[in-house]
């Protein structure tokens, strides 16, 4: 097979009409040739960070919308599905990756569970590292989320890294905010990387202490604009990622608009691409090609290098898309769960008190880090409610894996006047995490996803919408345009009922994420993320 146009060699930071000729699996040449093609052919993008899971699909389906946006390659971390089901939860996703094209690169869970202040369904201890580190499967250790743990050298957190090490495999970073000499710390410990960096400044640091900095643009993260200046200096040591990546965003796009943005801001692109697809490949030490002779031929034609339209995407040597159209086939795959609870009831979601004042979670859009702030409680008969008028409204999380009386505290910033909207993706354990007008409103949308076994939902008085998710209750068995698009409907009624959030429901996925400061809800209870340790919802 022979492919023409203006070949981008990234490397040589060269541009030149030729060919490349594919036998089997890999390119076997590389050629200036003179034609009439005016597409230009670039190594594939990797996404250099991603839970697969966040796509609400198994890794089979997510590949094949990825590809048709030119994504050859993930760094994947299957920390949530790792929550939920351990060990047995990461070889699921192995094995559906293997079944299709598209190169998935699986990393061991560092932080399973993330904290001990809230309930996981499975554990992945040091020992179990130490046997998935052996195996050729997996490529990294993934985001060590437990810096205070790295800090303070717990025995535990050590022996993970010193695994990773043994088998000479990359660890990777989390560590929002963390600078002068702890982050020194971290990354003297052997981590090498982050993605959350949400400032300049902190990404800059990392840059300079030697740190992989990742170029963050999920569904609710979003910090390329906050971190694109520092690619022209440090185009060596960037990556780009989504992290989290609700199934209706990957629909529209991928890596390929990162790209986009960037050279609109007059960066070289040969940086851009060097970026997007070269150093995730280095880095991570992935059988990935990069368009050069005896290379995987895994590589797109795109129609210019401003607008990386996708025409056509290999992996392999094998067309897996063209025109945006998917070649990926169906893979069968049998459904896996863990989901232990029984319906609740009204009165489950009632606190009382007398207190004039409670701390709220407030929520901001586009970020995983909430701030911390004190407002006069609205007590009915009681009972602290939902005060739509100030939109500060009541929030629960549920544990799912065994019956237990569901936490409560309250939030701002979510907007609703009526209803409620709830999810069994709540990052990192997956308890269920809902947010209403009222008890009542509360307590149908937990029950709806309580009857489906996993999902995310939306009710009001008159309706009921959910996306379901029976595998391990935050992935569809459904195919992945099906289900980015009814994602958009229910995305689209949480905004009918009130919610001015970008994504409502990502947003909500986050809040019960207790390693991000400052404040943020467990099924144990309300829990400081500064101080590290649980306070009350009352203020005395």
């Amino acid at each position: 097979m022979i492919i023409q146009g203006n070949i981008v060699d990234i490397q040589n930071r060269t541009i030149f009409k030729g060919e490349i000729e594919v036998k089997g699996d890999k390119i076997i040449d590389v050629r200036e040739s003179n034609h009439f093609n005016e597409n230009y052919i670039i190594p594939g993008f990797v996404d250099a960070h991603i839970h697969i899971e966040s796509a609400m699909v198994v890794p089979s389906e997510f590949a094949k919308i990825a590809v048709v946006h030119g994504t050859v390659a993930t760094v994947s971390d299957p920390h949530e599905i790792a929550n939920v089901l351990g060990v047995k939860g990461v070889d699921f996703m192995i094995e559906n990756g293997k079944q299709v094209p598209l190169k998935f690169n699986f990393g061991a869970p560092s932080c399973v569970p993330a904290t001990s202040f809230e309930s996981a369904g499975a554990i992945i201890n040091a020992d179990d590292i130490k046997q998935m580190m052996e195996n050729p499967d997996i490529k990294y250790l993934a985001e060590m989320m437990n810096y205070p743990g790295v800090l303070f050298d717990d025995e535990e957190v050590l022996a993970k890294i010193q695994h990773a090490k043994n088998n000479h495999k990359p660890i990777d970073g989390h560590a929002p905010g963390l600078r002068g000499k702890d982050v020194s710390k971290y990354i003297a410990a052997g981590i090498s990387t982050d993605h959350e960096c949400f400032s300049f400044e902190e990404a800059k640091e990392k840059l300079e202490k030697g740190m992989k900095v990742l170029i963050r643009e999920g569904s609710t993260a979003k910090n390329f604009e906050a971190l694109i200046a520092l690619l022209p200096d440090n185009f060596e040591n960037m990556m780009f990622c989504s992290d989290d990546q609700h199934p209706d965003d990957l629909l529209l796009g991928h890596i390929n608009q990162l790209c986009e943005r960037a050279v609109a801001k007059g960066i070289d692109v040969f940086k851009v691409l060097q970026a997007a697809c070269v150093n995730p490949v280095k880095h991570y030490n992935l059988e990935v090609g990069l368009l050069q002779k005896n290379d995987f031929a895994d590589f797109i034609v795109v129609d210019n290098l401003k607008h990386f339209n996708v025409l056509e995407t290999y992996i392999n040597g094998e067309l897996v898309a063209k025109n945006g159209m998917s070649f990926v086939k169906h893979v069968p795959f049998e459904i896996v769960n863990n989901f232990s609870t029984s319906a609740k009831t009204v009165k489950d979601f009632k606190f009382e008190s007398s207190s004039s004042k409670i701390r709220v979670i407030e929520a901001l859009d586009g970020e995983l880090v909430t701030n911390k702030i004190e407002v006069a409680s609205l007590i009915e008969n009681g009972n602290l409610v939902s005060n739509t008028a100030t939109d500060v409204l009541k929030m629960t999380v549920v544990n799912r894996y065994k019956n237990a009386n569901p936490s409560i505290a309250f939030i701002k910033n979510f907007g609703l006047k009526e209803g409620a909207i709830a999810s069994s993706v709540g990052h990192d354990s997956h308890n269920i995490i809902a947010i209403g007008v009222s008890d009542e409103m509360i307590c149908k949308a937990v029950n709806l996803i309580i009857k489906n076994r996993g999902g995310v939902c939306a009710v009001t008085t008159t309706k009921e919408k959910i996306v379901s998710l029976p595998v391990a209750g935050i992935m569809s068995d459904k195919p992945a345009k099906e289900i980015g698009e009814a994602y958009a409907a229910l995305d689209k009624m949480a905004k009918e009922m009130g919610s001015q959030l970008k994504a409502p429901y990502m947003s909500l996925s986050f809040m019960a994420l207790l390693v991000i400061p400052s404040l943020k809800l467990s099924d144990k209870g309300l829990f400081d993320g500064t101080s590290f340790k649980f306070t009350s919802l009352e203020v005395e």
